[in-house]
């Protein structure tokens, strides 16, 4: 089957055709959102970013038990490019795949795709209830707190930041002003009122 560059739309079709879960579709927007914003930032491909931010979590929903494997299988059974499936089976370095993030586009999502979960923790439990009025230190200060949002995988955050070549406090600041852009669409817009 020869590969073609699949559309934004393909991509959500394609993810809401494989989850339903309205939280793990708001994890997909809010990687989106980063992986775009981080593409500008490199004056990278963003489409092709935020494409992959989109679908890196396809199968989480259907398959856990093999998160990455049955996203190759399905985004390869639909003709994708190989370095597409490449960069989304790269996110579950060390965990559930041996595919290293070679490239900046399959670090950053390395690096971001955790943070994005720890940032939504931290927004949920401000009075605003939002990301466009919250900042870095928001973020540093829950972080040690290891209790809070427990599930975000701090390790990985920390080993995505470090192969970045990146501080913590710059990634934190990177993930809240992608997911500000999206704000609304992944619930985070809150009580605040935008200029």
């Amino acid at each position: 089957m020869p590969t073609h560059v699949p559309t934004r739309e393909e991509a959500l079709n394609l993810l809401k055709e494989f989850n339903q879960s309205e939280s793990l579709v708001k994890h997909a927007l809010a990687v989106e959102g980063v992986m775009r914003y981080m593409a500008r930032k490199r004056d990278q491909d963003e489409e092709k970013w935020g494409i992959i931010g989109l679908v890196h979590d396809l199968d989480y929903e259907r398959y856990p038990e093999q998160h990455c494997q049955k996203t190759e299988e399905i985004l390869t059974g639909r003709g994708w490019p190989e370095d597409y499936i490449h960069a989304v089976m790269s996110h579950g370095w060390g965990l559930v795949t041996d595919v290293k993030p070679e490239h900046e586009m399959e670090k950053v999502l390395y690096a971001i795709d955790e943070l994005t979960g720890l940032v939504t923790a931290v927004a949920l439990v401000r009075p605003s209830r939002s990301v466009l009025d919250m900042k870095a230190k928001s973020v540093a200060k829950k972080w040690k707190d290891k209790r809070f949002a427990a599930g975000a995988n701090r390790e990985v955050i920390q080993k995505g930041a470090d192969i970045l070549g990146v501080e913590l406090t710059e990634l934190f600041e990177d993930v809240i002003m992608g997911m500000r852009e999206v704000a609304e669409a992944i619930g985070l817009k809150g009580t605040v009122e935008q200029a």
